[in-house]
């Protein structure tokens, strides 16, 4: 696969993105490479659940390119395994005063990030664009080094797994596990991040983010008539800054909403889709191709 995306939104981001996903020698071997450029304009909220609910932010425009790519190759039982590469530069500077939060460290400045790392994964599902049944299992660590020409030393590490179960002809019940952690002195954007990659929709990226972080959602997808399907989805998670502060059930940060479908391709069963998610103390509407998770 081949493909291409840009990014237009009414705060003032611009990103355009390329990236190509290749299998090789029926299925043995997998590469995927991912270039991105552009600025994001997002509101810095501070580290940890006190400072997102506080919601007292300090607007931030990061602008800057990514390189990413990893070789995988299959080693049994569906697994796969093989090595990852991160590059990026950036310059993150403070769009206007906010309300208190102090400003990161670079501001103004060009920063470099640079990593290697590994990456575990295991696919049983039939249909990667809207599996019925299967599961998906991934694990990767990246380890951003200044040997490596990173300004920060830090590391990575996300897990996910994802089941899917069919409950008829046109049902199916999904469900996802996260769960990030970081080491290291990593910049406030190398943490764990809570609601990118669709975690769990109904909040805002970066209005929650601290060194950990766990997150559990359940989907029922219903297909409709006329190439329409809706689909109820819910979850729970948190944050922490690791250390002596374990998970806390009173800092539970739950969401939930709904959506509608469209049915792009019938022969892969590629969605185009639309959500509208209610989280703690906000709200959030996306469209994407391809299923959440």
């Amino acid at each position: 696969m081949i493909g291409g995306a840009g990014l237009v939104t009414n705060n003032g981001s611009r990103a355009l993105a390329l990236a190509g996903n290749f299998y090789f020698r029926e299925d043995c071997y997998n590469a995927t490479a991912v270039y991105v450029r552009g600025n994001l304009n997002y509101n810095l909220y501070g580290i940890g659940t006190a400072a997102g609910n506080a919601d007292l932010k300090l607007p931030l425009q990061q602008t800057g390119q990514l390189f990413f790519g990893e070789f995988l190759r299959r080693v049994g039982w569906r697994f796969f395994l093989g090595p990852r590469f991160i590059s990026g530069s950036s310059t993150i500077i403070i769009r206007r005063v906010g309300d208190t939060i102090p400003p990161p460290p670079d501001v103004g400045l060009q920063t470099n990030l640079r990593s290697l790392g590994v990456h575990l994964q295991r696919d049983t599902r039939p249909n990667r664009f809207y599996p019925r049944t299967g599961m998906l299992l991934s694990f990767t660590a990246d380890f951003f080094a200044k040997d490596l020409g990173s300004k920060y030393s830090f590391q990575s590490y996300r897990f996910s797994f994802s089941k899917f179960a069919s409950l008829g002809k046109k049902q199916v019940l999904a469900f996802n596990l996260g769960v990030c952690g970081a080491g290291g002195e990593p910049p406030f954007y190398g943490n764990c991040i809570y609601g990118t990659n669709n975690q769990l929709r109904g909040y805002t990226a970066g209005q929650y983010l601290d060194r950990y972080m766990v997150s559990t959602q359940l989907e029922y997808r219903l297909e409709l008539p006329k190439r329409f399907g809706v689909v109820g989805f819910g979850g729970i998670g948190e944050v922490v800054p690791g250390g002596d502060q374990l998970f806390d059930s009173r800092n539970f940060l739950p969401g939930g909403g709904g959506g509608v479908r469209f049915l792009l391709s019938k022969k892969y069963h590629v969605n185009l889709r639309a959500d509208a998610a209610v989280g703690k103390n906000g709200h959030s509407w996306t469209m994407g191709v391809g299923e959440a998770f």
